[in-house]
C-alpha cells in the first residue's frame, strides 16, 4: 500500500497567490477517487458531466452539471465520472482566513460567514444559482490579483444570499478523527468502490484493515455513523440510479448488476434510500428528460 495517497491533502497555491484554482476543460481518464479532507474550503462547479458525490455521510449520482461548495475538514471523494465533449470542471480552494483571519467576522460579511458555517456540512446549490453564477467561476481562472479576490467575494457573495440550496451531510459527519483513521477509511471506501458489486464479507474488509471484525464494525459505526452493510447498499443503490437513467437494462437487471442477489430486497433497500421504488424513479427520470 506503499503507492496510496496522503489522505490529509495538502493544498498549495501558486507562487503569489493565495487561492487554488484548477480548471479542467477534457475528460482525462479515469481519476481514481480517494477519500479525502482538507481545511481548505472547495467550490466545485461542474458544466456538462457526471458521476458520482461522495461528500461526509452522503452519496448520490449527478448528472449533467454541479455546483457544490464544501466546507473545511469535511471529506469527500472525487466527483466526476467523466466530462462530456465540451464539458469543463472548475474547482477553487481557499483557506477562511485567505483575506487576513478577521476579514470574514466584520458585520458586512456576515452572511459569507453563515454560508461557511453551512458548508461544513457540504451545500447542494439548485439549478437557478448555477445559471447566475457558474459562468462567473469559469472566468476566475483568466483573472489575476486584485480582479480575482474581487469575482471570488462576488461569487461567495451570491451563493451566500442564494435561498437555492440542499445541505447534503445533514446527519453532521465531520472528521475530527486522527490522520491515521483516515487512512483506514480511505482503504475502506476503495475497497468499496472496486468491489461493491459482489458480496464483501465482513473478515475480507476487517482484514484490509488488520481488525478483527467486532473491532471493525464498532470502529466503522463510530468514525461513519452507519454500519458497513449500509455503505455497500448506498453504493449499489447509487450505481443502480446511474444504469436506470443511462441504459435500457430491465429493472431486475440492474438489481443483479449492482450486486443484489434477490430482487424483493434490491427494491426494498432503494426505496428506504431514495424514497421511492426504482419504477418510479426511472419513469420520474423520462418525464425530467422528455
Amino acid at each position: 500500500m506503499n503507492n496510496r495517497k496522503p489522505t490529509l491533502e495538502k493544498i498549495s497555491p501558486e507562487f503569489g497567490s493565495s487561492i487554488k484554482i484548477i480548471k479542467n476543460e477534457a475528460y482525462v481518464g479515469e481519476k481514481k477517487p480517494f477519500w479525502h479532507f482538507h481545511p481548505e474550503l472547495e467550490l466545485v462547479y461542474v458544466n456538462k458531466g457526471k458521476g458520482k458525490r461522495h461528500i461526509g455521510n452522503h452519496l448520490s449520482y449527478f448528472n449533467n452539471s454541479q455546483l457544490l461548495l464544501i466546507g473545511s475538514n469535511l471529506p469527500h471523494n472525487g466527483f466526476t465520472d467523466r466530462l462530456t465533449v465540451n464539458g469543463t470542471e472548475t474547482i477553487i480552494q481557499f483557506r477562511k482566513e485567505f483575506l487576513g483571519e478577521y476579514f470574514f467576522d466584520v458585520p458586512e460579511m456576515e452572511g459569507i460567514n453563515n454560508l461557511f458555517e453551512r458548508a461544513k456540512s457540504g451545500i447542494l446549490f439548485g439549478v437557478k444559482t448555477k445559471q447566475k453564477i457558474g459562468a462567473k467561476i469559469e472566468k476566475l481562472p483568466k483573472k489575476e490579483g486584485f480582479k480575482k479576490i474581487l469575482v471570488l467575494l462576488e461569487v461567495l457573495h451570491g451563493l451566500a444570499k442564494s435561498k437555492d440550496y440542499t445541505i447534503l451531510n445533514a446527519d453532521g459527519f465531520v472528521f475530527e478523527a486522527e490522520p491515521q483513521d483516515n487512512a483506514k477509511v480511505d482503504i475502506i471506501f476503495k475497497h468499496v468502490n472496486s468491489n461493491f458489486q459482489r458480496t464483501i464479507p465482513l473478515e475480507e474488509i476487517a482484514d484490509k484493515v488488520s481488525m478483527t471484525v467486532p473491532a471493525f464494525c464498532r470502529y466503522f459505526k463510530k468514525i461513519t455513523g452507519k454500519t458497513f452493510t449500509r455503505l455497500v447498499n448506498e453504493y449499489r443503490v447509487v450505481h443502480a440510479t446511474k444504469l436506470l437513467y443511462e441504459s435500457q437494462m430491465s429493472i431486475s437487471d440492474v438489481s443483479f448488476e449492482c450486486g443484489f442477489n434477490n430482487f424483493s430486497h434490491f427494491n426494498k433497500v432503494f426505496s428506504e434510500i431514495t424514497g421511492k421504488s426504482a419504477s418510479k424513479y426511472r419513469k420520474e427520470l423520462k418525464l425530467v428528460h422528455q
